[in-house]
């Protein structure tokens, strides 16, 4: 179960109990879902019972265990606790269902794996300056909301840079939004950065840090090395495909049953399962460096789990079950980061 699911499961329970007059209370329009912080208990929390409970005219806790009795027994969620004032707290079930339903989840939608409609309805009209950095910034939030549902219509204050198609930049209109994208301009025009960088290097290059921050856009963007995150990433893509090459020659393909085990398979299931609401949350706030930080650290995650347990035989071992589970969760992890690469317009090569 996805962070996106346990919100909807969630927000099911409260409309559930209002529907039954346990609850009498508003219907919030979206349940927030937080891993839970350190000292705390289970997977995720959410406040939702402190939220309703002033319209509900009742306790916090009474309100947590009417939710409670609802949404205990959903699957994939093995447990439900009540703490403090009144927080409800999930421990996920981490059975080979879940493991399964998770993976299945991701093979089905592919690259679109994140993509929902929790903003449908919205509309974002927005505007950017004439300036590189911030043309490239207001492409990739246009994107990203409407991964999430939502209409977008982008507009540029001023003349466009021609250079700018190169970079696979579409000015939707020249005309100025109330809403404004200026991030920290890049001090470098397109052409200039295209001609030192190319196109894929000069988008992480600029999407990656906040949009607060300045850009680095240094010659280190063309490292084939740990140190250069773009590198990471689009190595760690590669690298899933060259297991799938490889079982396929060794005659099996992946296959979810168990649930691989060690903490390393663990960390990278946790951010698979993050990704719908790494990408919600990088869509409400336009921000498409939060993006970016999860994919390299999805690429940081499947190269941990690839050296502690090889998703492929090892001398002389067979195929095994196990060996199917771990390829399953690596082209998982694969399907991830390209279909994050394709939102922030950068190239995921199955070569490298």
């Amino acid at each position: 179960m996805t962070p996106a699911d346990l919100s909807m499961t969630v927000l099911r329970a409260v409309r559930r109990a209002v529907d039954e007059n346990a609850l009498r209370a508003p219907v919030p329009a979206r349940v927030r879902v937080e891993r839970t912080r350190p000292g705390g208990r289970g997977d995720y929390a959410s406040a939702v019972a402190l939220q309703l409970a002033g319209p509900a005219a009742l306790s916090a806790r009474d309100v947590a265990e009417i939710l409670r009795e609802r949404v205990a027994g959903t699957p994939g969620i093995g447990r439900v606790e009540i703490t403090g004032p009144g927080f409800l707290n999930f421990t996920l079930d981490a059975s080979a269902d879940a493991f399964a339903t998770l993976m299945a989840r991701v093979r089905e939608q592919g690259p679109r794996y994140g993509h929902g409609d929790a903003l449908a309805g919205d509309l974002l009209r927005c505007s950017h300056a004439s300036e590189v950095r911030a043309a490239v910034t207001a492409d990739v939030v246009g994107g990203l909301v409407r991964s999430q549902g939502a209409r977008a219509h982008i507009g540029c204050d001023g003349v466009p840079d021609p250079d700018w198609a190169r970079l696979g930049i579409t000015v939707e209109a020249e005309e100025p939004f109330p809403a404004k994208i200026r991030p920290v301009p890049a001090g470098a025009t397109a052409g200039e950065l295209l001609r030192r960088l190319g196109p894929d290097a000069t988008r992480w290059g600029l999407l990656r840090p906040a949009g607060h921050d300045r850009a680095p856009l240094g010659n280190d963007l063309l490292v084939q090395g740990e140190a250069n995150a773009l590198f990471l990433v689009r190595y760690a893509h590669a690298r899933v495909h060259a297991l799938t090459r490889g079982a396929a020659l060794l005659g099996f393909t992946s296959e979810p049953g168990e649930e691989p085990g060690g903490d390393e398979a663990g960390a990278l299931l946790t951010l698979l399962a993050d990704h719908p609401a790494a990408l919600l949350a990088a869509a409400r706030h336009r921000a498409p460096d939060r993006l970016a930080r999860h994919l390299e650290a999805v690429a940081r995650a499947f190269l941990d789990f690839h050296d502690a347990a090889s998703p492929l035989p090892v001398g002389d071992e067979k195929p095994s079950a196990a060996h199917r589970s771990r390829l399953a969760l690596a082209e998982a992890a694969g399907t991830v980061l390209a279909g994050g690469l394709s939102l922030l317009g950068i190239s995921a090569p199955e070569h490298l």
